[in-house]
């Protein structure tokens, strides 16, 4: 999932094409662990294809199971490939940076003079 995020982080900031170089960069700059198998693993899957594309066919196709659960995420990677994961990475990250405003916004609530 990190090598997931890192490629999405790169799409982000306006690299249409990330390179393995590119997500290494990124694993190294908040310390994560790099694992090469995934990385290639991950561009080899998502060459020449639109993240925006990708990320309407996962969706498409977690909206259409309905036997198929979050936690089967190893699972539906081996049989949809990179698609389900980009999705699923997008969706946790949405919710991390739901919970991330809740928890902003939480830490607001004080009086300087209590």
């Amino acid at each position: 999932m990190k090598v997931i995020a890192a490629y999405l982080l790169a799409q982000l900031g306006g690299n249409t094409n990330p390179s393995a170089d590119d997500l290494r960069k990124i694993l190294n700059s908040v310390g994560a662990e790099i694992d090469e198998v995934k990385i290639e693993l991950l561009l080899s899957q998502v060459k020449g294809k639109d993240i925006t594309e990708l990320i309407a066919a996962g969706k498409q196709q977690l909206a259409s199971s309905t036997s198929m659960a979050f936690g089967c995420g190893a699972a539906s990677s081996v049989v949809n490939g990179a698609e389900n994961n980009v999705a699923q990475v997008a969706v946790e990250e949405k919710k991390e940076e739901e919970k991330k405003e809740e928890s902003d916004e939480e830490d607001f609530n004080f009086s300087l003079f209590d």
